[in-house]
Formats: C-alpha cells, sequence, structure tokens
C-alpha cells in the first residue's frame, strides 16, 4: 500500500482580490445625452433603464464585503452586459457631441496606490470582467475541500474563473490597454497569468479526487503532472517582465513550490507503477529527477511561501528518498538493472481534466432589453441602407460563383470527361440505383455465398429424413413384439393389433415422407438453377462493381510511350480544376459569414453627420473577397482552356472518339443489363431457398410432435403388454400372481416404461419376480400441450390475413384427441369442435373390464395436443406435412378388459368442416411440369 501523498493535506491555494473603484455618476451624463439627441419624452421612458443602470454601479462600488459570493458574482455579470448595451447606444469619448461627462476610474488589484483613468467604457468593461474572476476564484477558495462535493464545486469555480480571465485577455485587455492610461492587472500577460494559475488550481482539486477514489498510481502520474505543468507556465509568467516586480514574493515563491512539488508527486505516483512492473532501473531514475524537482525548489524559491506548504514538499522528499533507498537495494541485490540517465527518459504522460469556461453565453446581451428603443431613424435608416449595399454584393458575387460552377460542368460534359478517364483506369461510376442493388447482394453473400446455403438445404432434408425414419423404425419395432406375443398365447392375447391402432400415424408418416420426396425435387431444381447461372451470376462478386464494366483500352502500339504522361497531365488539370471549385465554396460561405458579422450599427450611432465615409470603409471588408473570386474565374477558365487542349491530344492517342461511339457505350450498356438480370436471377433463387429452408424447419417441428406422439404410443403399449401377460400367467397357471412361482418369463417393472420388452417370446419369465401392485400403478398419461407463446409458423389471428402457408379449406378424418371447447374460431394448430364418434376398437363383452380401470381412463387428455400440418396445396414446390385430425374416444366402456386408453379407441374417419390450414393455395413454386418454377 503505498503512503498517501503530501499534496492532499497541503490546501494552500491562492485567491485574488478585486479592483476598487471611484464613484461615477452614470445617470446625469446619459440622460442628458437622450434629452438632446432625441427628446425628453424619451428620456422619460428610459427613466427606469438610467435607474437601473445607475443602482448596478452603485452596487458594484460598494466591493464585495456586504454581499455574499455568489450575488457579487450575478451583480457583476448583469453590469457587464448592461455595459454592453450602453456601449452601443452612448458614445463615451472626450469628443463634444459623444457623451464626455464620464470618467472611470480603477486602482491596480495588486498594487492598490497605481490607478488608471478613461474617458471610454472599455477600462470599465475590463474591470468588471477581472472582478468576475476574482469573485469566482474566491468561492473557489471558499469551498470545503474536505468532502468530494466540495472539492467539485471548487474545481468548478476556479474554471469559472480561467473561463472569465480568458475572455477578458481575447476580447477587451487590448482596447482597455490601447484607451490611454490603464494598470498592469487587466493586461494581456497579467490575465493570461491568472488563467493559468486558476486552471492549476482547478486541475488540483480533480488530483485530489483523484487520489481520495483511490485510482492507479498512473493515473494519479498523469493528472499530477498536469498540474505541474500549469503551474510552471504561471511561474514562467511571473518570473519575466513586466510581472516579475509587480507581484509579491510569497507569490512567486507558492508558484515555484506547487510547480516542483506537483512535478515530485507525479514521478512517486510514476515509480510505483514502475514499482509494480518490476521496472526498478527507470523507477529508480524516476524518483531521482522528482527529488532533484523539490530539493532546487526549495533552496531557489524566494521567502514568502506558507509553512503548510514547506511542510509538504519536505514531507514529499521524505517519502521519495525512503523509496529511492528501497528500490537501489532491490536493484544490488536482485536485479542488477542499470539505471538509465535523466536525460534519456522520455517526458511523463499528462491528463487534462479542466479547462477554461466558456462566457460569451454568460456575458451575451443580444437579449437585453435595456435601452431597446434607442435608435435613432436615421441610424435605422442608414443601416438599412447599407444593408441592402451588403446585400448586392452577396448577390452579385454569390451568381457569378454559380455560373463559374456550371461552365465548369457543361465544358467537362462536352469532352466527356472525367468519364474517358474513368473509363481507362477501369473506375467507369455505375449508375446509383444499381450500384445500391449490387451491394445489397453482396452484404447478403453474393453468388458464392448460395452454395452454403444450398447445403443448408441438404442438411436439413437429411435430418428430417433421419426423424422419420427413427420413428417408422420405433412403430415397427412395437408392431413385432406384439405380433410375437399374439402367436405365442393366441386367442388369449385379446388386445387389439398395433397395425389396427397405428394406422392414422402411419398414414401422417407416410404423407411426410412424400412430401419430403417432392421437396427434394424442388430442391434438384433449384440446385441445378444455380449452376446453370452460376456464370451469369458470377459478375456480381467483381469487388468492386465497376471492376466488371468495360474500359477504355490503351493502343496497341505506341511510337513514343508518352500515353501516361499524356493521362497524367489530364489527371493533373482536372485535380486542379476539382480545387478551384472547392475555393469557389468555400468563398461564398466567407461571404455570408462576413454579413452574418457585419453589425455597424454601434458605429452608427457613435458618428456624427454624413454616413458616406463609414459605407465606403465598411464595404471595403468585402473587396479582398470580390478580389479572390474574380481570380478564381479567371483562373479556371485559363485551366479549361488547357484541358480542352489535353484532352484534344488524349482523344487522338486513344481513339477516343471511335471507341466512344461503337464501343464504349455499347459495351456499358450490356454491362448494366447483365448485372440486372443477375440480380434479379439472384433474387429469384435466394427467394426460393428462403422458402425450402422455412418448409424444413416447419416440416422438423411437425415430425418431432409426431415422433413425440409414437413415443407414447410405444410406452404405453409396453406397459399395456405388462399387464396384459400378467393376467394370461395367472389364467394359465390358476395362482395368485405373487404365488406363482414356475413364470416362465420376466418384465421390467412399471417403474421403467420406456425400456422396451424383448422381443423373443420364449425366454424364462421366471427370472425377476415382479408385485402384481408394481403394474397396477400406472402413471397417468398427459399428452403435449399447445404452447401458448407465439409460434414462427403460427398464422395471424386476423381472418381477413391469409398465411404464407394456408391452402384452400378442405375436409379431414376424425381426429383421436378431444377437440378444444372453447375456440369457435378455426386454427391450424387447433382442430375445430365436432362430434366425437364412437370408437371402433370396443372391447366385445365376455371379456369386461377389471374394476382398477373401470372408473377413470389413465390416458384421458383434457386438451389436445396441437396439429399444425395439412394436407399440401397444389403445385407447390416444398409440400407441407399432413395430418389428420381426431375426435377423442369414449371412455364411458372399456376396448377390452385389463385396459383402456386413447390409441385403442380409433374412431372412424368422418368428413367435417376443418380450419385454414397454414399453406397458401397459390405456391411460389409451380409443380415440376411447369417451367419457371420460382414464381408463377
Amino acid at each position: 500500500m503505498a503512503v498517501p501523498s503530501s499534496t492532499t493535506t497541503s490546501n494552500i491555494m491562492l485567491a485574488i482580490f478585486e479592483k476598487k473603484t471611484n464613484s461615477v455618476d452614470l445617470y446625469r451624463p446619459l440622460r442628458n445625452f437622450i434629452v438632446i439627441n432625441y427628446s425628453e419624452r424619451e428620456a422619460q421612458n428610459l427613466e427606469d433603464d438610467l435607474q437601473t443602470l445607475k443602482q448596478l454601479r452603485s452596487e458594484v462600488e460598494r466591493g464585495g464585503a456586504a454581499d455574499s459570493p455568489t450575488a457579487r458574482r450575478d451583480l457583476l455579470q448583469n453590469y457587464y452586459r448592461a455595459l454592453c448595451v450602453v456601449e452601443s447606444r452612448f458614445p463615451i469619448s472626450p469628443d463634444k457631441d459623444h457623451v464626455n461627462a464620464v470618467s472611470f476610474t480603477w486602482h491596480d488589484a495588486f498594487k492598490n496606490k497605481q490607478k488608471a483613468t478613461q474617458q471610454n467604457i472599455h477600462l470599465e468593461k475590463a474591470a468588471v470582467l477581472f472582478n468576475l474572476g476574482a469573485v469566482h476564484s474566491q468561492i473557489g477558495l471558499s469551498c470545503d475541500r474536505s468532502a468530494v462535493e466540495g472539492r467539485k464545486q471548487a474545481s468548478h469555480s476556479f474554471m469559472a474563473a480561467a473561463g472569465a480571465f480568458a475572455f477578458l485577455k481575447d476580447n477587451v485587455s487590448m482596447k482597455a490597454s490601447a484607451g490611454g492610461s490603464t494598470t498592469l492587472d487587466i493586461s494581456v500577460e497579467c490575465v493570461g497569468l491568472l488563467e493559468r494559475l486558476m486552471l492549476a488550481q482547478a486541475q488540483e482539486c480533480v488530483y485530489e479526487n483523484t487520489i481520495a477514489k483511490g485510482s492507479s498510481p498512473g493515473v494519479c502520474a498523469k493528472i499530477s503532472r498536469q498540474v505541474g505543468l500549469f503551474y510552471e507556465d504561471a511561474l514562467a509568467a511571473l518570473t519575466v517582465t513586466p510581472l516579475s516586480q509587480h507581484f509579491e514574493k510569497g507569490w512567486i515563491s507558492h508558484v515555484q513550490l506547487k510547480a516542483a512539488m506537483f512535478h515530485g508527486e507525479a514521478c512517486y505516483r510514476y515509480s510505483l507503477e514502475l514499482h509494480g512492473k518490476e521496472e526498478i532501473a527507470e523507477e529508480i531514475a524516476r524518483v531521482k529527477i522528482g527529488i532533484s524537482a523539490l530539493s532546487d525548489a526549495r533552496k531557489s524559491a524566494p521567502r514568502g511561501a506558507a509553512q503548510q506548504l514547506l511542510d509538504a514538499v519536505t514531507k514529499l522528499e521524505t517519502i521519495l528518498k525512503s523509496n529511492l533507498e528501497r528500490a537501489v537495494k532491490e536493484n544490488d541485490r536482485v536485479y542488477l538493472m542499470r539505471v538509465p540517465p535523466a536525460s534519456s527518459l522520455s517526458a511523463l504522460p499528462t491528463f487534462s481534466m479542466v479547462k477554461p469556461m466558456v462566457m460569451n453565453e454568460i456575458l451575451d446581451a443580444s437579449k437585453e432589453k435595456m435601452f431597446s428603443s434607442l435608435v435613432p431613424d436615421s441610424s435605422a435608416k442608414s443601416l438599412s441602407r447599407y444593408t441592402e449595399m451588403v446585400d448586392d454584393i452577396i448577390r452579385t458575387q454569390a451568381e457569378k460563383l454559380q455560373q463559374g460552377s456550371e461552365l465548369a460542368r457543361v465544358r467537362l460534359r462536352e469532352m466527356d470527361l472525367p468519364d474517358s478517364v474513368l473509363s481507362l483506369e477501369g473506375n467507369t461510376p455505375l449508375p446509383p440505383v444499381l450500384k445500391e442493388d449490387v451491394e445489397a447482394v453482396q452484404i447478403c453473400g453474393g453468388p458464392a455465398g448460395l452454395e452454403a446455403e444450398l447445403q443448408q438445404l441438404k442438411d436439413l432434408s437429411r435430418v428430417n429424413h433421419e426423424m422419420l425414419i427413427q420413428t417408422e423404425e420405433q412403430l415397427q419395432k412395437e408392431a413385432t413384439e406384439d405380433a410375437q406375443f399374439r402367436n405365442q398365447f393366441g386367442t388369449r392375447w385379446t388386445r387389439p393389433q398395433s397395425s389396427t391402432l397405428t394406422k392414422n400415424l402411419q398414414d401422417r408418416l407416410n404423407r411426410f415422407a412424400a412430401n419430403l420426396k417432392q421437396a427434394a425435387e424442388s430442391d434438384a431444381r433449384i440446385e441445378r438453377s444455380v449452376r446453370e447461372h452460376l456464370v451469369l451470376m458470377s459478375i456480381l462478386d467483381s469487388r468492386p462493381i465497376e471492376s466488371a464494366l468495360p474500359s477504355l483500352s490503351r493502343p496497341i502500339m505506341s511510337l513514343d510511350a508518352g500515353e501516361d504522361a499524356i493521362v497524367g497531365a489530364l489527371k493533373q488539370s482536372l485535380r486542379q480544376l476539382e480545387t478551384l471549385g472547392a475555393q469557389r465554396a468555400g468563398l461564398e460561405d466567407m461571404l455570408k459569414e462576413m454579413k452574418r458579422k457585419d453589425d455597424i450599427l454601434p458605429k452608427l450611432m457613435a458618428t456624427a453627420g454624413s454616413h458616406e465615409d463609414l459605407f465606403r470603409k465598411e464595404i471595403s471588408k468585402y473587396d479582398n473577397i470580390c478580389d479572390e473570386i474574380a481570380k478564381n474565374l479567371g483562373a479556371q477558365e485559363q485551366l479549361l482552356m488547357h484541358i480542352q487542349a489535353q484532352n484534344d491530344e488524349f482523344a487522338a492517342i486513344f481513339n477516343l472518339e471511335d471507341y466512344k461511339v461503337f464501343e464504349l457505350s455499347a459495351s456499358r450498356e450490356k454491362a448494366y443489363k447483365q448485372i440486372e438480370a443477375a440480380i434479379a436471377k439472384y433474387r429469384e433463387i435466394k427467394e426460393n431457398i428462403n422458402e425450402g429452408l422455412k418448409f424444413y424447419v416447419t416440416l422438423q417441428d411437425a415430425i418431432t410432435l409426431v415422433k413425440q406422439q409414437c413415443s407414447d404410443f410405444v410406452m404405453t403399449r409396453n406397459m399395456q403388454c405388462r399387464e396384459m401377460i400378467d393376467d394370461v400367467q395367472k389364467k394359465l397357471a390358476g395362482l395368485n400372481f405373487q404365488d406363482s412361482k414356475s413364470s416362465s418369463y420376466s418384465f421390467p417393472p412399471s417403474s421403467q416404461p420406456h425400456q422396451t420388452q424383448s422381443s423373443n417370446p420364449q425366454q424364462p419369465l421366471d427370472q425377476g419376480r415382479v408385485p402384481r401392485t408394481s403394474y397396477l400403478q400406472t402413471p397417468t398419461y398427459q399428452p403435449p400441450q399447445p404452447l401458448t407463446m407465439a409460434s414462427p409458423y403460427q398464422p395471424s389471428q386476423h381472418p381477413t390475413t391469409a398465411s404464407p402457408y394456408q391452402p384452400p379449406q378442405h375436409p379431414t378424418t376424425a381426429s383421436p384427441y378431444q377437440p378444444s371447447q372453447h375456440s369457435t374460431t378455426a386454427s391450424p394448430y387447433q382442430p375445430s369442435q365436432h362430434p366425437t364418434t364412437a370408437s371402433t376398437y370396443q372391447q366385445p363383452p365376455q371379456h369386461p373390464a377389471p374394476p382398477a380401470y373401470a372408473q377413470t381412463p389413465p390416458y384421458g387428455y383434457s386438451q389436445p395436443p396441437p396439429a399444425p400440418y395439412q394436407p399440401p396445396a397444389s403445385n407447390y414446390p416444398y409440400p407441407p406435412p399432413q395430418h389428420q385430425q381426431h375426435t377423442s374416444a369414449e371412455y364411458g366402456q372399456s376396448p377390452y378388459g385389463g385396459w383402456q386408453g386413447q390409441y385403442y379407441n380409433a374412431p372412424p374417419q368422418q368428413t367435417g368442416s376443418m380450419p385454414r390450414p397454414p399453406y397458401p393455395a397459390q405456391s411460389p413454386y409451380p409443380p415440376p411440369n411447369q417451367s419457371g418454377y420460382y414464381r408463377q
């Protein structure tokens, strides 16, 4: 664990005192100016604005002792915006026609005895901005930096102070310095120094928060180094004239020690990171640099620094020396690395987290209503006239620029440039719509990707075939075992034959097999189509597609081998022409921007007499841009003439005229048509493949459902088989099942219902005795319930919307499952409600059902399973899977003694209304005997 930094406890920062001023009466001089230049009535109307301005100036004179820092800040911002309004309406100067009875006096903030007096508003605005930055610095210093929020507020306030000083430096300082006597504190050099100092203290607050959060040493080193750089910039300004003699020695000592301390802090933090990486040699060098910086600062810094700051520097130096001693010992004993010299090390990385706050919006006076009505008619008319003059210049020059651009386009089109040059390089542009279609095909994989999709069709077909074969083998195995027991026990084996009970399941499996056969034929047709049109579609795999277009060929023989030079010169001229066009666009934007910023209203109101001289002076600002536009157009005309000569030479060498007329145009049109045909064929094949994929996925779900039903059927038959063998054995032996000792067969208990019985009826039955109760405790079979969530093949519930897989409505056979009792809407997954027919396989009377199964059938259905597939529609290359709907069995009487279940109560088939099946009558795939099987 690293030792905490000493800088986190220094808590020593600097704040700036406000400038002081003398009292000034603004009310009387401004009111007199309004009366003289406007009217008494206007002065009366503006009485409130005059009183407000007088009150603001009085509060500024009072100083900040009686106000809170935030209230003082708001006052200074309001007064500065008011001064901006006054500047635009009242010309304050020694001129006899201006407001010449107002003089502003301000004292230096650092040397109070020095003062400056000016009869212009620039000194007043500069002093107010200086005081605004000073107030922000005082707010930052007053924050409680022992807490996270306090440090954040302090950093924000110091950035605001830096923003105020930056705004003063960029906008007002130069004007105030040029207005006569001034003080050094509002000079560009001084406010620049204060800006850097405030940024340093804002970054220092961020560093304190970084340490408190426990950030990594590398991050702390970057932020700390930036603090030191800010302090070093401030120190550089403090140690040169004119500021070196203007500030107290304590300021210079404070800034110098802070710069050295944060340089050392950065070295310390960075050395911790190096120690973790076992880079001991560089760690030693960095620590030595930090110690040297601290030692030099303590020796050279003038007296006057706070003792708390000196203690922090001493503490940090002690920590660095301790780490240096430890690192040197480790290097001597373990690492034995050569310590690099300080000059060979790179500068420490930095990370600035602060910047001056932008004050433009805060100090914007455009929305101020003060003196808004004070615009003389003469000034308004003059402003309108000047605006018309500017608009005329803008309009004339814009028309010239547009004409120049249009002329260049027409001349290039006549010379077939730059298309002929691009064609020579194989970069002929493609029509935008056609290019978008090609890009869409390439994003989808292009013709090369069709092979993978065809393989998906094959894989899905194989999976469906395998599932179908597994299901058929399951039913066949159960039927074989039933036949063996029937041959062994003869007439005593009274349960129905498997072939009778599985007729509906076998019919559905046969229909699935037929569907797969027909789908395989469709797959073969699609694959043949891909093979046949692969050459046509291969053009779509060209990247970029323009490389597949015909290009201008070079001459077969060259006399002087100067073709490349001619082409290169022509291309260079075209690039120059393009540059001139870009310059014209920039010149037009400059004109509009200049007009937007051109506000001469303050000058108009400050100028007495005729405004013609002012207009000529202001309009002359646009002369430079007008000259640039004229030069641009002249240069373009000369360049077009040069391009014409170069193009004539180019056309003669490459026989461009004949090729353009007889070959190039025709070849391009042919290539365009080929690309269009390839896109159409690709989309057609892609759509057919997608239909096939959807079909196989849908059929796989249907086969999975039937496979589960077959598994349930086989499980039920195996359990019934064990029950019947038990009964037959009792009758043959005349003994109770539990007392029987000579049984010739043994079957697994009912707790293992999924294990299929042996197909050999001659195996002995006494190898394992099973209690009768284990066969009587038969679990109640629950068929799979239809899902309530939306299926990707669930048809729309709106009867007016046709599902893409719905063939015409047709009758179907009765289902062995009980239909839904609550739905009247036809669904491809739910059989419609219809009467239940009597069971075909009811047990003869001479075999009554045992009492154990007389009440409730053990395999009753509370809700039918989904039946999602119907007979295929005509002309559909991927036939949908088939199924039959059945009614539920009559459970009132047992089909034979000892058993009752749904697979043994198969009702006769009956016709009836069916819900709308999930396949459309009109298929996108025509039958094999029709041409164009992809689309009708």
